[in-house]
């Protein structure tokens, strides 16, 4: 890829990597959390750890594959054209889905403070698919434009929540967090299901190894983001969660659809309140335009490796992939209209089931081929760390439940047509060079 085309650098990349994580899930992610009081806190342990060690298995890769596409490029480097073919395709869709999610979830949080923008389901769909449109807009102005939304929302939403976590702690006391472990669940028990939850609110952690054809010095690069907006996503998430966790009554918090503004209104009036409502929608909005970032450059490392059809990778004068921009929002956008009717909770759920059921093969493939590619001759220092993100690894995909297995089954062999037809025609293309070109 030409020189001039790299446009990204090192701390516009930290931002997407930030952005990224830091979505929706830091703003409601402690009333799921309330019913576990203090002991929530293992769960924040596991999580962090493991994503850490993921980030870090990346940033590896990053330095000895330093092709476009991340996951999707490890995953062919390691096993082949097939397994890259599903991990592009699973992250692909994942993608796509969790921008229908991000966009519901800044229509809810827009919601919070205009009602009437959500007062029926047709409203709220075309809320949510003006904030799609809207992203889209400027990452087809190009990826320059779209890099500084990204450090612009970053700042705006990381400030305020560090700010929000640090004098947070100045209200809790000794007893905020009593009792620690208020269901009496075993401990084993609530790190489980509080690291299930918390997987949600770290997702995004490869951001930075998927558009490396655009980064300059990727070698350097990549690997640095990947660690440090991982290291400062997890620490400010799990910082504001825990101090919203001491702030409210369990009971209050549980049944709060924005436990983090309710807290700041508890705390220090509705002006507070207001201000963190303020920083949910941008802070969804930021993460929304990172997202549609991330997949247009998805699918064009794909087809650039003849993996997708050609027409992906076709750039405009920005350097934009256009065409898979634009058809993974209008299936983005179809996602969202088919299921208007439902309530923005509902179709919250339905879109973080489907994202995250395709999410954990990339993450799981992606370690294994750490150990295929540099497992017998690294240090034991990093086979440990590698260990470690591999059991995480597993133990998310096993604790993600039936049904979002299910639906990434589903959603895997919906691609292997698209799979045969591309071997079928590059088949072809090589029998029409000549028969000593097809036994090649």
């Amino acid at each position: 890829m030409n020189t001039s085309t790299k446009v990204i650098g090192q701390w516009t990349l930290v931002a997407l990597v930030i952005g990224n994580i830091i979505g929706s899930g830091i703003f409601v992610l402690p009333a799921a959390m309330a019913p576990f009081g203090a002991a929530s806190l293992l769960g924040w342990a596991v999580t962090l750890c493991g994503a850490l060690a993921l980030a870090q298995v990346f940033a590896w890769l990053a330095r000895s594959i330093p092709n476009h596409g991340g996951p999707y490029a490890y995953a062919r480097g390691a096993f082949g054209d097939t397994v890259g073919f599903l991990v592009a395709w699973s992250y692909w869709i994942c993608t796509w889905s969790a921008n229908a999610a991000l966009a519901v979830a800044f229509t809810g949080s827009l919601g919070a403070l205009l009602p009437a923008v959500t007062a029926t389901p047709l409203r709220s769909a075309l809320c949510a698919l003006a904030a799609l449109w809207i992203c889209t807009g400027i990452n087809l102005s190009g990826v320059r434009e779209a890099g500084r939304v990204a450090v612009v929302t970053t700042l705006l939403k990381l400030v305020p929540l560090l700010v929000f976590g640090l004098i947070g702690l100045g209200t809790l006391n000794a007893g905020s967090f009593h009792p620690f472990n208020p269901e009496g669940q075993s401990l084993p028990g609530v790190a489980l299901s509080t690291a299930t939850l918390a997987l949600w609110a770290l997702l995004g952690l490869e951001t930075a190894t998927v558009p490396t054809g655009v980064v300059k010095d990727p070698m350097r690069t990549v690997p640095r983001a990947t660690i440090i907006g991982t290291l400062v996503a997890g620490i400010a998430t799990m910082l504001a969660c825990t101090v919203v966790i001491g702030m409210l009554p369990r009971d209050q918090l549980a049944a709060s659809a924005a436990p983090m503004a309710a807290a700041a209104t508890h705390a220090w009036g509705t002006a507070a309140g207001i201000g963190v409502a303020v920083v949910a929608v941008v802070s969804c909005f930021g993460t929304l335009n990172g997202w549609v970032l991330l997949v247009a450059q998805t699918t064009m490392a794909a087809a650039q490796d003849g993996m997708f059809p050609k027409w992906f990778a076709r750039v405009d004068r920005h350097g934009t992939p256009w065409i898979g921009l634009l058809v993974s929002s209008v299936l983005t956008s179809a996602l969202i209209a088919a299921n208007f009717t439902r309530s923005l909770v509902a179709l919250f759920t339905f879109v973080i089931l489907l994202s995250t059921a395709t999410n954990l093969l990339p993450y799981l493939v992606t370690t294994l081929a750490w150990w295929r590619l540099e497992g017998g001759r690294s240090t034991w220092v990093r086979r440990v760390i590698a260990t470690v993100a591999l059991l995480f690894s597993l133990w998310a995909l096993a604790g993600a439940g039936a049904e979002p297995l299910l639906w990434g089954a589903v959603l895997l062999l919906a691609g292997f047509p698209l799979y045969l037809w591309r071997r079928y025609s590059a088949r072809r293309a090589l029998l029409a060079m000549g028969p000593s070109s097809a036994s090649r």
